[in-house]
């Protein structure tokens, strides 16, 4: 994923939260609201997940999982937060839960 397709400010994600165009699945919550930019992500993993290695190893299969994903972004700002279950799960179930949310939220 390149730099300029990441989410870094906290005011975007504020902004995303506030708008509540919410989605859930079994490993993560999605929020996305319209921008003039191209598609951008953010991805949030908490503390109570692990500690830096661990996050970090979670942030690198969703970005992993994005950039796999053949799927067409709209103009649109993504917020990934991840739940407490993501903990104990394999690759391929993660991949299978964030590309249907990813497919959910661009109908």
């Amino acid at each position: 994923m390149k730099k300029k397709n990441i989410v870094k400010e906290k005011k975007d994600f504020d902004r995303a939260l506030k708008l509540k165009k919410q989605f859930t699945s079994k490993y993560a919550f999605l929020y996305t609201y319209d921008t003039n930019y191209n598609y951008r992500f953010g991805i949030c993993v908490s503390k109570k997940i692990g500690n830096a290695v661990v996050r970090n190893k979670i942030k690198r299969q969703v970005k992993d999982i994005i950039d796999k994903s053949k799927l067409q972004f709209k103009n649109k700002d993504y917020i990934i937060i991840l739940k407490k279950s993501v903990i104990d799960t394999e690759y391929l179930e993660l991949k299978e839960d964030l590309i249907n949310l990813l497919k959910k939220s661009n109908e």
